[in-house]
């Protein structure tokens, strides 16, 4: 695959001259309105932050860390950082201070850029020569120099008004070879590794996602991932090479209403978020009375057999056909509407995303292109494409990237967008690449004849129980959740034990919705999750489950947790994904109730 930049700074600066007076990126202002820069303004903004950097003393390959939220500045510094000849460090803004102190340390990170001086204190401690805050004013006073956003982009100006060629000349010295990014593994389990992506896997990836027709130069998009993960950040470089305008905001609480604003028509997700959209109209059609619910069932059924044919490359009888037409205008057009009435596309990632959800949104004309990659190869690996969609697949290859099955089934990786290695772990690197350059994802997976590739689960995360049998608990979790729209987070339990049991969280909204009308009516969380309605609910959804599995795969006990898993609570990463490990620590209690007194079982 022809890759026509030296670098991503190179890219970006060929995007703000092609096309300056066009919307590059949004962002809110107060709770209801968006503003809007142009390419034009981006680079302006963009390179007095790298001229401002330069100044404090920033040179190629110095790491300069983002310790801040998904919002505009990320992008500004992040740009300007790379524009500056260095490489960002990313930080999650929900990280404790241990985690911090090491990622800052480890990679030797010289300027820290922090949303607000709360953020920058965690860093107390480590030996940073500067401190810039995004929103804070500057103290040059303070134990390590400290100065707002503001003032390093006036600093910068000033510098670029004498030195006009300033930034360009630092520019054009910059390689595909040279680091831009040392991404930090968001730790489902263990110390997070830094994992060090160059210019040439970032650009690749902006070639590769404009040319499998993800993005187009005529989308809006939403962007709400974190920019500290790497689908998230991999994101940028698609919008860098096809010069779509996207709208940035992190609040994951303001994501419905922001689609009410942008009316995006592409928008990439973890699956929590779609999940949440399909409980959120499941519950409320089944609040909305007999007659409505019957309506919504129906019309779910239709709109799923028509997609079943579609996707078994058979025609959709007429019959059906009209009875799906009837079904959109009764049930899938408000849902259309309610993400914005003008959605083209829906990219999911980062996790395994339910087939039963995903015919579900194809079946309301909302198909869901399931995509996979990891942080070590710059996120996007696989993705479906638009028209082309085959659901309980995450696509085909992206680009020229080359791939293989191990005897064992494991997705082994070559190409352009594969990292250089972990930073300071020359061991942990050989582990990962076999002898002729091929990264081990640490997957599981199967490819059809077409390339369709389907993950069956992490190699790390299959469970073996004492009987021999393995268990793959990422489809069980996603088949439950399809079936029981009042959950959130589910997971299987049954590593070298002698059956499997589940820890269950329930969906804070839809679980509200569910007890409406009842005398759980206004009780907490923790009140219902501990009654017996909700007992019984969850346990005929798991019957039901049982009825889909193999004999040694079926749930015996299930237990609901008191409060939902969270990132804030260390639940989850900052890209929604569950710390199995974690889990089943905090929750160890439960687990060993569920096996207390058990007889084995065959």
């Amino acid at each position: 695959m022809d890759i026509p930049y030296r670098s991503i700074p190179d890219m970006f600066l060929r995007r703000v001259a092609a096309t300056p007076d066009d919307r590059a990126f949004g962002y809110p202002l107060g709770d209801e309105g968006a503003g809007w820069l142009t390419w034009g303004e981006v680079g302006q903004r963009s390179t007095a932050i790298a001229a401002g950097l330069i100044g404090l003393g920033i040179a190629a390959e110095d790491r300069v860390a983002i310790l801040a939220g998904t919002r505009l500045e990320w992008v500004l510094v992040d740009l300007g950082i790379m524009c500056a000849g260095a490489a960002t460090t990313t930080v999650y803004p929900t990280s404790g201070t241990e985690d911090i102190a090491f990622i800052l340390t480890d990679s030797g990170s010289r300027v820290l850029v922090a949303e607000t001086a709360e953020q920058a204190a965690k860093a107390a401690g480590v030996p940073l020569e500067h401190v810039v805050l995004i929103d804070g004013d500057s103290d040059p006073a303070a134990p390590v120099p400290t100065i707002s956003l503001a003032e390093l982009e006036r600093r910068g100006t000033a510098a670029l008004a004498e030195q006009p060629d300033l930034v360009t000349r630092v520019v054009e010295k910059v390689r595909l070879d040279q680091l831009a990014t040392l991404m930090y593994t968001s730790g489902t389990t263990g110390r997070p590794k830094g994992v060090e992506l160059q210019h040439r896997a970032w650009c690749w990836q902006g070639v590769a996602q404009a040319e499998n027709g993800v993005l187009s130069p005529d989308d809006i998009q939403l962007l709400w991932l974190p920019l500290s993960h790497s689908f998230g950040k991999t994101l940028l470089c698609g919008i860098l090479h096809a010069g779509l305008a996207t709208y940035v905001d992190g609040r994951i609480d303001k994501i419905m209403a922001n689609l009410a604003l942008v009316r995006p028509t592409l928008m990439c997700a973890a699956p929590r978020i779609f999940e949440k959209v399909y409980n959120a109209v499941v519950t409320t059609a089944r609040a909305g009375g007999p007659a409505k619910a019957r309506i919504f069932a129906w019309a779910v059924r239709a709109g799923k057999r028509a997609v079943a044919l579609e996707q078994a490359g058979k025609p959709v009888p007429v019959g059906l056909r009209l009875q799906w037409r009837i079904a959109d205008r009764l049930v899938f057009v408000k849902l259309r509407e309610r993400m914005g009435g003008r959605m083209r596309v829906l990219v999911s990632g980062s996790a395994a995303l339910a087939p039963e959800i995903s015919e579900f949104f194809a079946a309301a004309g909302l198909p869901i292109l399931e995509g996979y990659g990891l942080t070590e190869t710059s996120a996007g690996s696989f993705v479906n494409r638009p028209g082309q969609l085959r659901i309980g697949t995450v696509g085909t290859v992206m680009g020229d990237l080359e791939v293989r099955l191990d005897t064992d089934g494991e997705v082994l990786l070559r190409g352009g967008p594969v990292m250089r290695g972990y930073h300071n772990l020359p061991e942990q690197t050989a582990e990962v690449f076999t002898e002729d350059g091929y990264f081990r994802t640490g997957d599981i997976g199967e490819l059809d004849a077409d390339g369709y590739l389907k993950i069956t689960d992490r190699k790390k995360d299959l469970i073996k129980t004492s009987g021999g049998k393995y268990v793959a608990p990422s489809y069980i979790e996603g088949v439950f959740k399809a079936i029981c729209p009042y959950v959130s987070q589910t997971l299987v339990i049954g590593d070298r034990r002698n059956f499997c049991t589940m820890l269950v969280t329930l969906d804070p909204d839809a679980i509200r919705a569910w007890a409406a009308g009842g005398p759980l009516e206004g009780a907490s969380y923790a009140q219902i999750a501990g009654s017996p309605q909700a007992k019984a609910m969850v346990e005929a959804a798991v019957a039901e489950l049982n009825g889909r599995l193999n004999r040694w795969e079926t749930i015996k006990k299930v237990t609901i947790l008191p409060r939902d898993l969270t990132v804030e609570e260390g639940d989850l990463t900052p890209s929604l994904k569950l710390k199995r490990r974690t889990v089943e620590k905090t929750f160890a209690e439960q687990i060993d109730a569920m096996y207390a007194g058990a007889v084995a079982q065959v």
